[in-house]
Protein backbone atom coordinates (compact mmCIF):
# COMPACT_ATOMS: atom_id res chain seq x y z
CA UNK A 1 0.00 0.00 0.00
CA UNK A 2 1.34 3.36 -0.94
CA UNK A 3 1.35 5.76 1.99
CA UNK A 4 1.45 8.89 -0.13
CA UNK A 5 -1.78 8.14 -1.96
CA UNK A 6 -3.66 10.91 -0.11
CA UNK A 7 -1.97 14.22 -0.58
CA UNK A 8 -3.21 17.65 0.33
CA UNK A 9 -3.50 19.59 -2.88
CA UNK A 10 -2.93 23.31 -2.62
CA UNK A 11 -3.99 25.52 -5.48
CA UNK A 12 -1.86 28.37 -6.75
CA UNK A 13 -2.58 31.35 -8.95
CA UNK A 14 -2.28 29.30 -12.15
CA UNK A 15 -4.43 26.33 -11.07
CA UNK A 16 -7.22 28.29 -9.36
CA UNK A 17 -10.53 27.94 -11.17
CA UNK A 18 -12.17 31.34 -10.87
CA UNK A 19 -15.76 31.78 -12.01
CA UNK A 20 -17.99 34.81 -12.54
CA UNK A 21 -21.20 34.96 -10.50
CA UNK A 22 -24.04 37.49 -10.30
CA UNK A 23 -25.73 38.25 -6.97
CA UNK A 24 -29.01 40.18 -6.86
CA UNK A 25 -29.10 42.39 -3.75
CA UNK A 26 -32.74 43.41 -4.08
CA UNK A 27 -34.50 42.92 -0.74
CA UNK A 28 -31.40 41.41 0.92
CA UNK A 29 -30.20 42.36 4.39
CA UNK A 30 -26.86 44.15 3.95
CA UNK A 31 -24.70 42.30 6.48
CA UNK A 32 -26.05 38.82 5.77
CA UNK A 33 -25.57 39.24 2.04
CA UNK A 34 -22.08 40.69 2.41
CA UNK A 35 -20.84 37.81 4.60
CA UNK A 36 -21.73 35.37 1.84
CA UNK A 37 -20.19 37.62 -0.82
CA UNK A 38 -16.98 37.83 1.24
CA UNK A 39 -16.87 34.03 1.44
CA UNK A 40 -17.37 33.83 -2.32
CA UNK A 41 -14.51 36.29 -2.87
CA UNK A 42 -12.22 34.28 -0.60
CA UNK A 43 -13.19 30.95 -2.20
CA UNK A 44 -14.41 29.32 1.00
CA UNK A 45 -17.29 27.56 -0.77
CA UNK A 46 -14.83 25.60 -2.92
CA UNK A 47 -13.33 22.26 -1.88
CA UNK A 48 -9.93 23.45 -3.14
CA UNK A 49 -9.85 26.48 -0.79
CA UNK A 50 -6.34 27.59 0.08
CA UNK A 51 -6.10 30.40 2.65
CA UNK A 52 -3.02 32.11 1.21
CA UNK A 53 -4.12 32.18 -2.45
CA UNK A 54 -6.71 34.29 -4.26
CA UNK A 55 -8.85 31.35 -5.38
CA UNK A 56 -12.28 32.97 -4.97
CA UNK A 57 -14.80 33.89 -7.61
CA UNK A 58 -15.37 37.21 -9.34
CA UNK A 59 -18.64 38.56 -7.92
CA UNK A 60 -21.01 41.00 -9.62
CA UNK A 61 -23.63 42.59 -7.36
CA UNK A 62 -26.65 44.16 -9.05
CA UNK A 63 -29.43 46.26 -7.47
CA UNK A 64 -27.10 47.48 -4.72
CA UNK A 65 -29.33 50.50 -4.16
CA UNK A 66 -32.18 48.20 -3.03
CA UNK A 67 -30.30 46.60 -0.14
CA UNK A 68 -31.97 46.80 3.29
CA UNK A 69 -30.96 47.37 6.87
CA UNK A 70 -33.14 46.26 9.79
CA UNK A 71 -34.35 48.61 12.46
CA UNK A 72 -33.19 52.22 12.36
CA UNK A 73 -29.60 51.38 11.40
CA UNK A 74 -29.65 53.72 8.42
CA UNK A 75 -29.24 56.65 10.83
CA UNK A 76 -28.28 55.11 14.20
CA UNK A 77 -25.17 53.23 13.08
CA UNK A 78 -22.14 55.48 12.93
CA UNK A 79 -18.87 54.83 11.10
CA UNK A 80 -15.83 56.75 12.31
CA UNK A 81 -12.67 57.62 10.41
CA UNK A 82 -9.73 59.82 11.26
CA UNK A 83 -7.93 62.15 8.85
CA UNK A 84 -4.68 62.13 10.80
CA UNK A 85 -4.88 65.80 11.80
CA UNK A 86 -5.94 67.22 15.17
CA UNK A 87 -9.71 67.48 15.29
CA UNK A 88 -9.97 65.32 12.18
CA UNK A 89 -12.35 62.66 13.46
CA UNK A 90 -15.23 62.30 11.00
CA UNK A 91 -18.49 60.43 11.49
CA UNK A 92 -20.91 59.22 8.85
CA UNK A 93 -23.90 56.87 8.67
CA UNK A 94 -24.93 54.23 6.15
CA UNK A 95 -27.48 56.69 4.78
CA UNK A 96 -24.65 59.15 4.06
CA UNK A 97 -22.68 56.48 2.20
CA UNK A 98 -25.72 55.38 0.21
CA UNK A 99 -26.32 59.00 -0.81
CA UNK A 100 -22.78 59.14 -2.24
CA UNK A 101 -23.37 55.90 -4.12
CA UNK A 102 -24.87 52.53 -3.29
CA UNK A 103 -21.66 50.78 -4.28
CA UNK A 104 -19.67 52.63 -1.60
CA UNK A 105 -21.77 51.18 1.24
CA UNK A 106 -21.63 47.59 -0.01
CA UNK A 107 -17.91 47.82 -0.79
CA UNK A 108 -17.14 49.16 2.72
CA UNK A 109 -19.06 46.35 4.39
CA UNK A 110 -17.50 43.59 2.26
CA UNK A 111 -14.00 45.04 2.65
CA UNK A 112 -14.38 44.92 6.43
CA UNK A 113 -15.04 41.17 6.19
CA UNK A 114 -11.91 40.37 4.16
CA UNK A 115 -8.37 39.92 5.54
CA UNK A 116 -6.51 43.12 6.35
CA UNK A 117 -3.44 42.38 4.24
CA UNK A 118 -2.29 42.29 0.61
CA UNK A 119 -4.43 39.25 -0.11
CA UNK A 120 -7.57 41.04 1.07
CA UNK A 121 -6.68 44.06 -1.05
CA UNK A 122 -6.31 41.76 -4.07
CA UNK A 123 -9.61 39.98 -3.37
CA UNK A 124 -11.67 43.18 -3.10
CA UNK A 125 -10.70 43.98 -6.70
CA UNK A 126 -12.74 40.93 -7.78
CA UNK A 127 -15.95 42.65 -6.62
CA UNK A 128 -18.06 44.62 -9.11
CA UNK A 129 -21.06 46.57 -7.79
CA UNK A 130 -23.86 48.12 -9.86
CA UNK A 131 -26.72 50.22 -8.46
CA UNK A 132 -29.27 49.11 -11.06
CA UNK A 133 -30.32 45.80 -12.57
CA UNK A 134 -28.01 46.16 -15.58
CA UNK A 135 -24.28 45.43 -15.65
CA UNK A 136 -21.62 45.60 -18.33
CA UNK A 137 -19.97 42.24 -17.62
CA UNK A 138 -21.94 40.10 -20.10
CA UNK A 139 -18.75 39.14 -21.96
CA UNK A 140 -17.61 37.08 -18.95
CA UNK A 141 -20.84 35.02 -19.10
CA UNK A 142 -21.54 35.12 -15.37
CA UNK A 143 -23.97 32.68 -13.82
CA UNK A 144 -26.70 33.96 -11.55
CA UNK A 145 -26.78 32.39 -8.09
CA UNK A 146 -29.30 32.64 -5.28
CA UNK A 147 -27.37 34.01 -2.32
CA UNK A 148 -29.97 32.62 0.11
CA UNK A 149 -29.03 29.01 -0.70
CA UNK A 150 -25.45 29.52 0.57
CA UNK A 151 -24.56 29.09 4.22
Amino acid sequence: MEYNSYKTVSVNKETAKKEWVVVDAEGQILGRMCTKVAKLLRGKYKPSYTPNVDCGDNVIIINADKVQLTGNKWNDRVYVRYTGFPGGQREYTPADLKAKGADKLVRKVVKGMLPKNRLGARQITNLYIFAGAEHNMQAQQPKAIDINTLK
